[in-house]
This record gives C-alpha cells, sequence and structure tokens, in this order.
C-alpha cells in the first residue's frame, strides 16, 4: 500500500517531466515560412517568342535556412520553392508569346517540344537582414539570380545575373513570419520586374533576336540600338537551325 502512494505521485511528475521537456524542445525548434502572395501578370507586349521554361528541382524546391546565434534568437527555414514558380510562370505566360514548361534540361537526347528557345533560373545567392528585437517587424531580403538561356539541345544563347531586393514596407505587422512573407514577396515582385524590363536589354539576347529574320523588326523595336556580333549571330543561326531540324 505504502509502495502505491510514493509510486503514483513518481508517475505524476515523470509525465510532467515528459511534457515540459517536448515544450522546451518545440520552443527551440526553427520558425517555418512558407512563402505564399499575390503576383500580378506584366502589363506589356508579349515578346514574340516561343520560350520553354525549366526549373530544375533545387529551384522549385528552393528555401534558406537561418540558423540562431544565441538561445534568445529564433531559427529559420523559409520555403520560397512554390512561390518562385508561381511567379515566374505568371510573369514568363504574360511576357511571352507563348511559354512550355519542359520535361528536363535540354540536351541532345532530351526530346523536347519545338520552341525558339528555354530559359533555366536558378538562385545564385540569397542574403537577408533579421531584426533583433522582435518588436521592429522590418525584414530586408536580396537575391541574385543566374538565369541561362539555351537552344532546344542545350547549346548556350545566354547567360546573365540580376538581382532582386524585398523589404517590409511596415513595422507593424501581426507576426515576424508575415514579416518575412512580405519580404519575399516584395524581393519576387521585384525579380519579375526586373526581369521583364531588362530581357532584351541583355547584349547576347539582343543580338539572338536580331538574328533570327522572321523576328527582327520586334528585337529591333524592343532593344533599339543593339547589335549581333558575328559571334552571337552565328550562335542564333545554329539555334535556329537546331530548332527547325527538331521540328521535322
Amino acid at each position: 500500500m505504502l509502495r502505491s502512494m510514493i509510486t503514483a505521485p513518481d508517475n505524476r511528475l515523470f509525465s510532467a517531466v515528459l511534457v515540459l521537456t517536448a515544450m522546451l524542445l518545440a520552443g527551440c525548434g526553427p520558425t517555418h515560412v512558407k512563402v505564399e502572395g499575390n503576383f500580378p501578370a506584366p502589363l506589356m507586349e508579349p515578346v514574340p517568342l516561343k520560350l520553354g521554361v525549366w526549373y530544375p528541382e533545387e529551384f522549385a524546391t528552393h528555401e534558406f535556412f537561418d540558423e540562431a546565434k544565441s538561445r534568445r534568437e529564433s531559427s529559420w527555414v523559409v520555403n520560397t520553392g512554390d512561390a518562385q514558380v508561381a511567379m515566374w510562370d505568371t510573369l514568363l505566360s504574360g511576357m511571352f508569346s507563348e511559354l512550355t514548361h519542359m520535361k528536363g534540361r535540354p540536351s541532345p537526347s532530351q526530346m523536347n517540344q519545338v520552341v525558339d528557345a528555354v530559359l533555366i533560373p536558378s538562385v545564385d545567392e540569397l542574403q537577408y537582414a533579421i531584426p533583433q528585437h522582435t518588436n521592429v517587424k522590418v525584414y530586408e531580403i536580396w537575391m541574385r539570380y543566374r538565369f541561362e538561356l539555351v537552344t532546344v539541345r542545350g547549346k548556350p544563347i545566354a547567360e546573365w545575373t540580376m538581382s532582386a531586393y524585398g523589404k517590409t514596407p511596415t513595422a507593424f505587422l501581426r507576426s515576424d513570419q508575415a514579416a518575412v512573407n512580405l519580404a519575399a514577396v516584395m524581393a519576387l515582385r521585384d525579380a519579375g520586374a526586373n526581369f521583364a524590363t531588362n530581357f532584351t536589354r541583355v547584349p547576347e539576347v539582343a543580338a539572338w533576336m536580331q538574328s533570327k529574320p522572321a523576328r527582327r523588326g520586334a528585337a529591333a523595336a524592343t532593344a533599339p540600338g543593339a547589335k549581333a556580333s558575328p559571334v552571337n549571330e552565328s550562335a542564333g543561326g545554329q539555334a535556329g537551325a537546331e530548332r527547325q531540324e527538331d521540328s521535322k
């Protein structure tokens, strides 16, 4: 009898310790944010190109991790992959006359639908600023993208980088997660605006478009003053020949 009276309190104490330990471990875990937002279609005359796009797995599932530096701080895991794909799909669909999702990276052995070129985006670098005090919820995110524009057989046409920046416009959001989400959405919108404005201004892209006879007038209108070098013009001619060969 005495033994059962002693054991019961011990069991309750042990259960309480387990609950407290679980709560402490949960509190020490990283804060997860899945970026979500609205991305409007661009208001522009479509570029007269049939564009293919291929999202590498690391791009489509992109996330970044910020490890806490002290016990007073929280680690962060911010997933931008779905939001990246949603933004770029919306942008590219409205920016080009036709958009096709490729099943794999273009190569001589990869069977792809006939398009003029294939765009392959990647996140080259990401930096962020998280406030030390949670009552000031102003977060900043800076990203550097790398783009490859290749033929349907994977031969390079152009490669370039582009920066994007996002910052929460107010410090009075209800939570840190909302502030991080908004900063990421603002960075993605900035990326879309920069890409739409500068795509035809990339020298190699402009030269390649100039080398396509059927679209020479449109390319000249969107990228005035751009001149194709013999090297780039040759690359563009090869890309067109490959596309015609694949369409047979």
